[in-house]
């Protein structure tokens, strides 16, 4: 064990901790991890290897769920039932222990893997054949040792030829060559360490090596391509690429199978597996229907068409656009489009996973980790830094410190800027960024060891203000924190990430001396997908954009932070922060319809066309994939959705002929008693009809707001029959405003959002009016139980979920509409004004029924804010400008 690195300690000590039963307790394990490090000579605190043993041990990943097609007859055993020798899989398992993968996650993984095998065709198969399927997991959740696995599974089965498409930039690509060698290939191809043994090839010394005809220097080309030989005549070893989602690139690889493989226009007897990363990204077709598909998803089609058993298999996060795709598009040429269906996979997150709950959705973690942005509205070329980057900086430097405090010093850190897609404003970031980092450098290094290590410095005091806005709650002394200062802000390097750097971001470099980088990242669209930035602490993102998934694969800030979670800290401006907000809600919905599909026997195919019903809010995806135009009709379904007048009106004359229709209905209660709840009245059973009067009687004022209610009037017509009777919920708050006897609610104390509320209305912060567990009033104590229930069985099916009941699980046991009247106290310079609001949340059930409802950009901008007027290139076509970055 000589020459052990913290990377290694890691891995030995949680390979022999990790399936241990019972669990070893910490105590136990840093017993172990000392009697280790002595043993192999590794010097340094073994604090941080203990940490994170302990991490890997109690993390768990469940299964994941499926839908699948019925149009072929297809046996989901096959795999198991053939009897396969899995050397490729056990090779790459045993690798993954090495590297310091747990025991329990390591078999997590082998199981999903073999059950997505079982959704592609058996190899073996004589007949033709091509599937279409899609696996969805998390940003930065770990697709790539997902598909890695899925790939060196197939490789055992008997695929023969693997494409892996690797994003569309090349620092993505040459990252997923990398880890292709490591884990499926077992050699290097860099130019300096041709044919070295890594990775899986280290493990036995008859490791048959695949065939790989990419390079980490280079794409694919036809001089790349140095065995020449057909691929029909190989044996048993199979070929891999790894290419860019890049038209020449696919052009090339087409015409060099074509040419030398092909026989009467087609490679028979050849079993091809296409891996599509980032599926949703330039893979879609963004053309109408009646012309041809775009270059990008028709050269995919055509290489796909040129085998006669081929399987395609995209990998997302964010899938918004692919379900939109036709199910049935053809085309002669390219023949079927890549709808996926024949199964579409969601991946379970591990238990571990820093993902868009804790950032977005949960109070107390979102509180402690997110900044907003509201000192610049937008980068431009040649602007100052803002002070808000600054003290991410500054905050950054300190985060350092501390993980230093923490035996992190071989852990990786890195920092994200991101704030245009333009390369000329970030290399002038980039400029700016090294100039205040030389300052803080010199400060730091003639004060932090001298008295309190301020001596009057302005540098000084702004780090030790850093420490005492972000991290107070650790119990750290300045005293303590600043005499690592010096090695903190010495170790940082600074990067620019785009198509015009020479500056290579690369981790593994550091990794293969046994050492650590800390890294300041600034970039732009190549920040944006796929790339991984190792020990991400702080991010800054100033960039916006219209829609859900370009947003979300904008957060690199998502995936594992052992350690040094409650470190990390998320930049955004409060626009963004919205969205992002909403954006994860409807993530996690889509999932979950996922598992109702399952539960009710749905195909993929009814999926797609549920989803079309179902964009709760557009944008979801790029405009070309949703046939975007200045007005247009969506077909819509509301089942499962709460619909809030979020923004609300500051003209006083409409809120006051609001409240006084609010108090008519307290009185008549539509016709059924009402009697008090906790926290107000609720008037039970109400004709859904007298409901709906009651919209067509409240005026929203704005637009976006009428066109709102206009959906739900038209969707409780829809689901009369299902439901014709309603609930209606009269809520109080604390302000002690209102009168019982006049049939004034007590309002609730509300602060808009300054930054997307105007001179015409007040935005609420999160797009919500409601409080959390208000849809649980009314309930009796069985519906509440069994609301509780609900809860539990998520938690149970994925632990990342509360086991307590949240208002989505009280909506599915209530079954009926319900219809919540607010008063909100809004303070307006010294008062506060009253201000009605209304919600209607609808139950689960009615997924047959939508509406059509008509749309325009003034819908689109009080449903989401200002929209980026500048497109997503790497959305909206299938190169970027040469200006882009």
């Amino acid at each position: 064990m000589a020459g052990l690195t913290e990377k290694s300690l890691i891995a030995s000590l949680t390979a022999l901790v990790s399936d241990r039963d019972p669990r070893p307790t910490k105590q136990e394990v840093t017993q172990l991890a000392q009697i280790l490090a002595q043993s192999g000579g590794y010097v340094g605190s073994v604090e941080n290897a203990v940490e994170q043993a302990m991490i890997s041990i109690s993390t768990r990943m469940s299964e994941g769920i499926s839908i699948l097609g019925r149009e072929s007859q297809h046996d989901p055993d096959w795999a198991q039932k053939r009897g396969i020798a899995w050397t490729y899989t056990d090779a790459y398992e045993e690798y993954l222990r090495q590297t310091g993968w747990s025991g329990q996650m390591v078999q997590s993984l082998s199981d999903v893997s073999l059950k997505i095998l079982g959704h592609l065709q058996d190899p073996s198969d004589p007949d033709d054949w091509d599937r279409r399927g899609l696996v969805i997991g998390h940003v930065q959740s770990g697709k790539t040792a997902n598909y890695l696995a899925l790939v060196c599974r197939a490789a055992d089965a008997g695929y023969k030829f693997i494409v892996v498409i690797a994003g569309i930039h090349n620092n993505l690509r040459k990252q997923t060559q990398e880890r292709t060698e490591f884990g499926f290939v077992g050699r290097s191809s860099a130019a300096t360490d041709s044919n070295k043994v890594v990775g899986v090839g280290r493990l036995r010394e008859d490791f048959p090596n695949p065939v790989t005809l990419t390079t980490l220097e280079s794409d694919f080309t036809p001089k790349t391509a140095a065995v020449r030989f057909q691929i029909n005549d190989i044996g048993n070893k199979p070929i891999v690429v790894v290419i860019k989602k890049n038209v020449s690139t696919l052009k090339a690889i087409y015409r060099w199978l074509f040419d030398q493989n092909a026989k009467n226009g087609q490679i028979s007897d050849v079993p091809m597996l296409m891996i599509d990363d980032e599926a949703d990204n330039a893979s879609v077709d963004t053309n109408r229907e009646d012309v041809k598909p775009t270059r990008t998803n028709g050269e995919l089609r055509r290489i796909l068409s040129l085998f006669s058993k081929s399987c395609y298999v995209g990998y997302t996060a964010t899938p918004f656009a692919n379900i939109f795709i036709n199910p049935d598009a053809y085309d002669d040429a390219v023949r079927a489009d890549l709808f996926p269906r024949d199964f579409i996979y969601s991946l379970d997150a591990p238990t571990s996973y820093f993902g868009p709950e804790k950032v977005f959705q949960d109070d107390d973690s979102s509180d402690r980790i997110l900044r907003p942005i509201v000192d610049v509205d937008g980068f431009q070329e040649g602007d100052p830094l803002p002070e808000s980057l600054l003290e991410a900086i500054d905050t950054f430097l300190v985060a350092k410190a501390i993980r230093l405090l923490r035996g992190q010093s071989k852990s990786h850190c890195s920092m994200l800027v991101n704030v245009s897609a333009r390369v000329a404003v970030q290399q002038g970031a980039r400029t700016d960024i090294s100039s205040y980092l030389r300052l803080v450098r010199d400060a730091v290094s003639a004060n932090y060891a001298m008295g309190d290590g301020i001596n009057g410095n302005y540098h000084m005091q702004r780090l030790k203000s850093a420490l005492e806005r972000e991290y107070a709650g650790l119990g750290l002394t300045w005293e303590v924190v600043r005499r690592q200062l010096y090695e903190a802000v010495q170790s940082v390097k600074l990067f620019v990430v785009n198509s015009k750097s020479d500056e290579v971001l690369d981790y593994s470099v550091y990794e293969r001396d046994g050492e650590a980088l800390t890294a300041i990242a600034v970039g732009g669209l190549s920040l944006s997908r796929g790339l991984t930035l190792e020990g991400l602490t702080i991010s800054y993102m100033h960039r916006t954009t219209s829609t859900y998934d370009t947003l979300m694969q904008m957060g690199r800030w998502f995936g594992y932070r052992p350690g040094y979670e409650d470190l990390c800290r998320v930049y955004l401006p409060p626009q963004s922060i919205g969205w992002y907000q909403f954006i994860a809600e409807k993530t996690e919905d889509l999932r979950d319809q996922i598992r109702r599909m399952r539960r009710d026997g749905r195909t993929p195919k009814e999926f797609g066309l549920y989803m079309e019903r179902h964009p709760a809010r557009l944008l979801i995806t790029a405009a070309n994939k949703m046939r975007h135009s200045e007005k247009y009709e969506l077909e819509r379904t509301l089942s499962g959705q709460l619909l809030e007048t979020h923004s609300v009106p500051r003209d006083r004359a409409t809120n006051r002929a609001n409240e006084a229709l609010i108090a008519e209905v307290w009185s008549t209660g539509m016709g059924q008693p009402v009697v008090e709840t906790s926290k107000g009245w609720i008037a039970k059973d109400v004709d859904t009809k007298e409901v709906i009067g009651f919209l067509n009687r409240y005026d929203p004022y704005l637009e976006g707001m009428r066109i709102e209610l206009q959906s739900a009037r038209d969707y409780l017509h829809a689901i009369l029959e299902l439901y014709p009777r309603s609930d209606v919920l009269f809520i109080r708050g604390p302000m002690k405003d209102g009168s019982e006897a006049n049939r004034l609610l007590d309002s609730q104390e509300r602060t808009p959002d300054p930054n997307r509320s105007d001179n015409t209305a007040w935005r609420m912060p999160k797009d919500r009016v409601a409080s959390r567990g208000d849809e649980k009033l009314g309930l009796d104590v069985e519906q509440v139980k069994r609301a509780g229930q609900l809860a539990v069985d998520a938690h149970e099916e994925d632990p990342r979920k509360s086991p307590n009941p949240s208002d989505k699980h009280f909506r599915e046991i209530r079954n009926k509409p319900l219809l919540m009247l607010h008063s909100l106290a809004i303070k307006d310079g010294a008062t506060f004004v009253r201000v009605p609001a209304i919600g209607i949340s609808f139950p689960f059930g009615g997924d047959s029924k939508s509406v059509k409802v008509s749309v325009n950009k003034v819908w689109l901008k009080q449903m989401r804010g200002e929209t980026d007027d500048n497109p997503d290139y790497e959305e909206d076509y299938d190169e970027p400008p040469a200006s882009l970055g």
